[in-house]
């Protein structure tokens, strides 16, 4: 079927979401200050507390939404379903058990729904950042949603 799938563009001007866990905020700050000169030519967004702390630490602007327990990762999903989330950095901990778990496997479920590439830890991250694609624009293609729907309406 030729509308199974849609083309999106991810722009050369990217919008990053910034998220990491209590445990690895640290790591995440680091890691910002390190890349500084590549994210500083990107939007930048982040759940609360961790937006607040890599604004604050690094001097990049970094709009900060909920924190994740207060449904921040829901919004960074929502961003992504409507298109002005491009990628994601999230360093989580696996050590460490988080309230708001079924938020964040909803937030990495709808990354890979929306083919938005996600990375998890800094070694992911430093191969993502550094990537020959950071600075251009990327097609990709996704489930055309509406046409998905349509087809299941006519079957029930």
């Amino acid at each position: 079927m030729d509308n199974e799938f849609i083309t999106l563009t991810i722009p050369e001007k990217k919008s990053i979401a910034l998220i990491a866990h209590d445990g690895k905020k640290e790591e995440l700050i680091k890691w910002c200050l390190a890349n500084k000169d590549i994210l500083s030519k990107h939007s930048l967004i982040g759940t609360g507390t961790t937006a607040r702390m890599i604004t604050d630490r690094t001097g990049l602007t970094v709009k900060g939404y909920n924190s994740g327990p207060l449904g921040g990762d829901q919004q960074i999903g929502a961003r992504i379903v409507e298109g002005r989330v491009d990628f994601v950095i999230f360093f989580s901990d696996p050590l460490t058990a988080a309230p708001h778990d079924p938020d964040v496997k909803a937030l990495l479920r709808i990354a890979q729904v929306y083919d938005i590439p996600m990375a998890s830890n800094k070694a992911t991250a430093d191969f993502m950042i550094t990537s020959s694609l950071m600075d251009k624009t990327y097609d990709h293609n996704v489930i055309n949603f509406k046409e998905n729907i349509r087809q299941r309406a006519s079957t029930l």
